[in-house]
């Protein structure tokens, strides 16, 4: 195991599952509501008869899901001990797909996310027959992408739309609502959800991410590390432990952590300057109606990102692969970048070129609060990382 420091020990668990008087309470609950109490009714025995036909034990106490963005599929493997071997039950396709490759890192971008994750609500009375729900963003996601509005509302859910979810139809979903359910009553408090980019043993689907990272290089110590997830799973048949560190990174239990090494410091930091925001705080909105819009959209903004990645990475510290920096930045009434200070990571060149960089921007289309621009305060995470 690295030695960066872990500052959220565990966040993807199988699940302790255990034998408790009225375990099946949570079923119970679920049934109160007349739907879900129908869904049971009309899907539980044949469930339970395909568990037999593949002599897999009903209930199941571990489900694991496994997501997989290009191919489009959702895979459900269950076991009913810890020790055993994890077994495929059935695999879904997932009916529609929003965004690309890579992770999400802001409300609104449509991306579905990547990395690990676990069922941390069940929704019954969803817009989309049935839902359930994933806790982006998790400790990862809170380090690496926008603090002020990384987006939410993640689910596994039925209906075949999505602006960003996974949505498989409406027999599956009640399928998978069912099965996970009864993990639940039986003590698996955090189902794991492992969305991967590819199904990394089809050729054709690891082709197509290989030219994807030719274009988006910092997306790839991100793509290697659900790589050697998903080898670990496909060897052992067993989840593996995922844990992130204070820059974001995640490492596997038992796995090799790729990890950024600690900053070389190759001269002494200048003292901190006081940099005076320019618009009063009060002046400064907190809740609007519309975000403010760099010029030609999400995918513009996201392009001078990465390009200020590029740039910016030959003033890393000698040694050093890889910088997570968060910049704070204003954008006035009229859609003016007028303030950045980088409130985390980098160094004092580095940081001094990047606050450059978002001061400079072009004019965006200012934030809207009850139809009135407003001046607003945001945040952003701006990976910069060497060229390989």
């Amino acid at each position: 195991m690295s030695k960066a420091k872990y500052i959220f020990t565990i966040i993807v668990l199988v699940g302790l599952a255990y034998s408790v008087n009225g375990q099946n309470s949570f079923v119970d609950y679920q049934k109160s509501f007349a739907k879900i109490a129908d869904v049971f009714r009309r899907k539980e025995d044949t469930l339970r008869k395909q568990f037999e036909s593949k002599k897999l034990q009903w209930p199941a106490k571990y489900v694991y899901i496994r997501s997989f963005k290009y191919d489009s599929q959702l895979e459900v493997w269950v076991k009913n001990t810890a020790k055993e071997d994890f077994k495929l039950f059935k695999t879904y396709k997932i009916c529609a797909m929003a965004g690309s490759l890579g992770p999400k890192r802001m409300q609104g971008d449509y991306q579905v996310p990547e990395g690990f994750y676990y069922i941390n609500e069940f929704k019954p009375n969803s817009a989309y027959h049935l839902s359930l729900g994933l806790n982006y963003p998790n400790a990862a996601d809170r380090l690496l992408s926008d603090s002020l509005a990384p987006g939410g509302d993640i689910y596994i859910h039925g209906s075949c739309v999505t602006e960003g979810c996974i949505p498989i139809n409406n027999d599956q979903i009640e399928e998978l609502y069912i099965i996970t359910s009864y993990a639940r009553a039986m003590g698996q408090e955090y189902i794991p959800v492992h969305i991967f980019p590819v199904q990394f043993n089809n050729a054709r689907s690891v082709s197509y991410l290989e030219r994807f990272l030719q274009m988006y290089k910092t997306y790839r110590p991100l793509a290697t590390t659900l790589q050697s997830a998903y080898d670990y799973f496909e060897k052992n048949k067993q989840v593996p432990v995922a844990m992130v560190n204070d820059r974001g990174d995640y490492a596997m239990q038992d796995l090799p952590a790729k990890v950024a090494k600690e900053p070389v410091a190759n001269k002494p930091k200048r003292e901190p300057v006081d940099k005076k925001i320019p618009i009063p705080e009060d002046e400064l909105a907190k809740v609007v109606n519309n975000q403010p819009v760099f010029p030609g959209g999400t995918k513009a903004f996201q392009s001078f990102l990465e390009n200020a990645g590029k740039e910016l990475a030959p003033l890393l510290p000698e040694g050093q692969r890889a910088a997570y920096i968060v910049i704070d930045y204003i954008i006035d009434k009229e859609g003016k970048p007028v303030y950045a200070k980088v409130v985390k990571g980098g160094n004092d060149d580095l940081n001094d070129e990047l606050e450059k960089k978002f001061e400079n921007m072009p004019q965006w289309k200012p934030a809207i609060r009850q139809e009135q621009p407003v001046a607003m305060r945001l945040k952003q995470t701006v990976v910069v990382e060497a060229t390989p």
